[in-house]
Formats: C-alpha cells, structure tokens, sequence
C-alpha cells in the first residue's frame, strides 16, 4: 500500500475507483484498518458516542480530538488521516486557525468542519494557509439539536437546492473533500457529479466518490444503534475483525456497498 495523499483521492474519483473511509481512534485499529487496505481514517468527533458514551458529539474537546489523533498516528503510516474540529472549534477566524494548527501538529492531514456556505471565508482562509479541508453538508451531528434530532436532509426541493449550492460554494471556497450525511442517494449522486472534488458518502447512497462508517458501527458493536445505512461486516465473517475491515474495504471499492437497503430515497 502506497501513502495515500490528495493527489491519490482525486486520481480515483477521474479514473471512478471508489475508496474506502473509516473512523479510529487509537493505534491498534489503526494498524489493522491499514492492513486491510482503507485508505483514509477519520479520527471522529463520533469518539463522543462511541468511547465516550455521550449522547452525542457536542461534549467533545479539542484535547480529545488531538489525543485520539496522536493514538491513531502511532499506528498507521500510509493512510490518509482527517481529523474532526469539535463543536465550537471554528466559531471565530483566530480559534480556528490554532485549532486547525494543532491538529496538522497532532499528525492531521487535513481537518473536518460541519456546515454550509457561511464556512466559505473560514475554508478559504485554512486552505491559503496550507490547512486542507474536508467539508461536511445534510445531517451535521454537531448541529443536531438545530436540526431537530437525526433526520434525513434535502428532502424537499429547497433544501436539495440549498445543498447543492452550498456544495458548490465550498468546493470553491478552497474545500478538497466533502461528506454527506443521511441526504437522499438521488441528491448525493447528482452533488457527487457536479463536483470536481471526490464525495464521501455515509447514508447518501453508493454513487459517492467513497463511504464512511463509524468503525464500532460496522463492527456491530452498539447492538442497540442499527441505522439504516450501517451493516454488521464482523457478523458476516464470524467474528474476524481484520477480515471485516477488508470485506468493507471491497465492498466499497467494487461497489457492493451501500445497497438500496442502506440508502434513503
């Protein structure tokens, strides 16, 4: 396995070759996510729910963040790494740009932010400063009291036109990569086409550039959390982990996952 870069991502979504994306937060699974031949970690502010036992992203800190970054460093050495900025990270020009720079410092190679076109001047400034971005549009977890609880967006025509352009806006704005969360397949497919930067999609249909899962999600570790979008891989090779994490990274790169079943109309 080459170390994947930018460079390597926007080779892939030219040449239509899916990738793979997972969620680590310490070395141990970062090691076994990189042997299984996924090319990108994200270390997420989902480490609230899943290591924390929050109820949602929100209490998460920068501290943490940087912690479970440095973990998941120490453990791989050719994936691409993103790092979520927690909730409130970004709220001002001066914290964001020491937040972004702790976490390029922690071992980042680019950093996550949840919104729309208001972030424009805020990518913008991280972008002309070296910092590469990955934007992140439809079901933001750290706005999830705003938007009402976990619910499906772009729904109605405004909104998937609203989504669009703000894609588009943040593409522009200096963005080099874009998650969508929970938006319909048909709406994902068509940002996804539109863009000249690669889509990763998690509940937003197979035609993404790549997929996303929370790595205790696609072990089946939560038995009590079974979204739609989420499909057990240890279950379906009786309890191997390393096996699992390869078996996701194929069924993405050959576009056997998601199915209909995982997506939203």
């Amino acid at each position: 396995m080459k170390k994947i870069t930018l460079h390597t991502l926007q080779t892939l979504k030219q040449q239509q070759q899916p990738f793979a994306v997972l969620t680590a937060y310490d070395a141990t699974f970062a090691a076994l996510i990189e042997k299984a031949g996924i090319d990108v970690i994200l270390v997420g502010d989902s480490l609230g729910n899943v290591i924390q036992g929050q109820e949602s992203t929100v209490p998460v800190t920068m501290d943490d963040i940087c912690y479970h970054l440095q973990c998941v460093k120490r453990g791989s050495q050719k994936t691409l790494v993103i790092a979520d900025m927690p909730y409130m990270s970004y709220a001002t020009e001066e914290q964001t740009y020491h937040n972004a720079a702790l976490l390029m410092q922690s071992g980042a190679n680019m950093v996550k932010l949840e919104g729309g076109d208001w972030l424009k001047q805020t990518i913008k400034g991280l972008s002309e400063r070296g910092i590469p971005v990955c934007a992140h549009l439809g079901l933001t977890p750290q706005s999830v009291d705003a938007l009402g609880g976990f619910k499906v967006q772009g729904r109605t025509d405004a909104a998937a036109e609203k989504l669009i352009n703000d894609a588009k806006a943040l593409e522009q704005a200096g963005a080099s990569l874009l998650v969508m969360e929970c938006v319909p397949a048909a709406l994902a497919k068509k940002v996804t086409q539109q863009l000249s930067i690669p889509t990763i999609g998690i509940g937003a249909g197979a035609d993404c550039d790549a997929q996303v899962l929370v790595l205790h999600d696609m072990l089946g570790l939560n038995v009590d959390f079974k979204p739609k979008f989420v499909k057990n891989f240890l279950q379906e090779t009786q309890g191997d982990v390393l096996e699992a994490l390869s078996l996701y990274a194929e069924q993405v790169k050959q576009r056997k996952f998601p199915t209909a079943e995982h997506s939203f109309d």
